[in-house]
């Protein structure tokens, strides 16, 4: 039922491969979730795993269909564009919105509001 019999070996290992590192760095990020501690720390982990996870995995599926239908596949680009754009924007909404509500309700755990004059000269 499945043309994957059809597959070179060469492009069957290197799916594989890559499709095994994105699962892998994907799981090593969200096991961040639980071992950092709060919440702006945690935030980062899962974002940087899903980011390159996602890119070996989305490398190894453009490898396998390319090699099995003889042609490039490109769909997957468009897939890691739509991700790789919105991953990031989704990370700053959430912090920036936990920042506001952290200030308004005046707790200790959130970092301190950089001012211009805080920042030192450039160069």
């Amino acid at each position: 039922m499945s043309a994957a019999g059809d597959l070179p070996a060469w492009a069957a290992l290197s799916t594989a491969f890559l499709v095994l590192v994105g699962a892998a760095v994907t799981l090593i990020g969200s096991l961040g979730l639980l071992r950092l501690g709060t919440f702006y720390a945690r935030v980062h982990a899962p974002t940087l795993g899903t980011t390159l996870g996602m890119a070996c995995i989305l490398a190894g599926s453009a490898l396998f269909f390319s090699a099995l239908q003889a042609r490039p596949v490109v769909h997957e680009i468009l897939i890691a564009v739509f991700v790789t754009l919105t991953t990031p924007v989704t990370l700053m909404l959430l912090v920036r919105a936990a920042l506001y509500r952290d200030r308004t309700e005046g707790s200790r755990e959130v970092p301190a509001a950089e001012s211009v004059s805080d920042l030192p000269p450039p160069g």
